[in-house]
């Protein structure tokens, strides 16, 4: 009488198996859900970042400045699809990856990376493509040709960011392989967009009455809601790069919280400390520097390492911001000031406070932190030399700025034909 009910069972047990193992290798629902969400939360970062800059510029250039980071999202979330993930992540070399998944050939629905459908993972790293040369623009405001900048990020996306991206995170990427620490992009993201946009200030040469004109932000507000936008997406860009829900993302979210409200007061304290009082432009440069400086220790640090790093990163960043009254170059919103130092500067100092999941200086590992230096020199050197020849080629074969003409009537009308404000 029991053999039809135990005939039955085990049918239905090796029926159900294959599912089963098919569900094993199957993309975990809470992860896909976190990292569809931190990919948006990326996402809000560019609009972000186009409100912190434009209102950081004279009224005649606000749509200009804006362009170029929804520009970017155009041009380099179609390079990102044909060619930059494939190199990037496409392969196993040791300096790039690869050409075996451009326009995303050999992905489907579903194909897994980690916990996670590749797709998701593709347009989670496709955000950070997408938004680290348009960081570089904050240097080229008001006097740089939009159709040579347009040019100059996809060349700078396919020749400096993918392959850096392979190196830290990439399958046999050297650094990855040598053990450098990045959680999120301090060198990858932070050093290379900021120590490029140095040099694009440098070819570019000084705006036109630069120092001695006055050249105030011409809406503050709206640098500071582009503060908070950035603030509320690096989240996502930071927690998500856990690619997980889980314990790391939950470090990373609250590291990141912590060591952005420190920055905001260091460098509030600092400005008070130098020039008698505190400023929007400061509380908000504060807040970036302070994302800035944890990204690439998010992952690693404890809350309280966290503190202190953004306590330091609001100094620090001030000081790099400084250089440009010392050096006299011009780079117009401090792409370098902020993201080049405070990458550096980051990625660095994760060699010394990393305790979760690595070891650092103040662990006794001494090489963790010479690692860390080798990967900031090797990154900014890259980036540096390709970046310099992009820069002389554009320069010498269709220039890099706009008449004086058209720069003194304001980019919005002699690029754009529009105006930001018609009262």
């Amino acid at each position: 009488m029991f053999r039809i009910p135990f005939i039955l069972t085990t049918a239905l047990f090796f029926t159900a198996f294959p599912a089963m193992a098919r569900a094993a290798e199957s993309a975990n629902p809470g992860d896909t859900a976190w990292m569809l969400v931190s990919s948006a939360l990326v996402l809000i970062m560019m609009p972000g970042l186009a409100l912190f800059y434009a209102g950081m510029v004279r009224s005649k250039n606000v749509l200009s400045t804006s362009m170029h980071t929804f520009a970017a999202l155009g041009i380099i979330g179609v390079q990102w699809v044909v060619i930059g993930y494939s190199l990037a992540f496409g392969g196993e070399g040791t300096f790039i990856g690869g050409f075996g998944n451009m326009f995303l050939s050999g992905i489907t629905p579903d194909s897994v990376t980690g916990t996670i459908p590749t797709y998701v993972f593709v347009m989670f790293q496709g955000m950070f493509a997408i938004i680290t040369p348009a960081l570089i623009s904050g240097a080229v405001a008001g006097r740089m040709k939009f159709s040579s900048y347009c040019i100059f990020i996809v060349l700078w996306a396919t020749l400096v960011y993918d392959p850096l991206a392979h190196w830290v995170w990439g399958d046999g990427g050297w650094l990855l392989e040598m053990g450098a620490l990045d959680f999120a992009g301090g060198t990858v993201v932070h050093l290379s967009s900021g120590l490029s946009a140095l040099l694009v200030a440098i070819f570019l040469g000084k705006r036109h009455g630069f120092p001695h004109e006055r050249m105030a932000p011409h809406n503050l507000p709206m640098t500071l809601l582009g503060a908070g936008l950035l603030w509320f997406g690096w989240f996502g860009f930071n927690a998500g790069s856990a690619l997980a829900a889980g314990g790391s993302a939950a470090l990373a979210f609250t590291t990141t919280q912590t060591a952005a409200a420190a920055g905001a007061l260091s460098w509030m304290l600092v400005e008070w400390r130098f020039t008698g009082k505190p400023s929007a432009l400061g509380a908000a440069s504060g807040i970036v520097a302070g994302l800035v400086v944890i990204t690439p220790a998010a992952g690693f640090v404890l809350p309280g390492w966290a503190l202190v790093m953004g306590l330091m990163a609001g100094a620090v960043c001030y000081g790099g911001v400084m250089l440009k009254h010392k050096l006299g170059y011009d780079d117009s919103l401090d792409a370098f000031g902020v993201h080049g130092v405070g990458g550096a500067f980051g990625a660095v100092v994760t060699g010394i406070f990393a305790t979760v999941g690595a070891t650092s200086l103040i662990t006794g590992d001494l090489h963790q932190l010479w690692i860390q230096i080798v990967g900031v020199l090797a990154a900014g050197a890259y980036a540096a030399i390709v970046t310099f020849a992009l820069l002389w080629i554009l320069k010498k074969t269709i220039g890099l700025r706009v008449t004086r003409d058209e720069e003194v009537m304001g980019l919005d009308q002699t690029l754009h034909s529009e105006s930001g404000y018609d009262f």
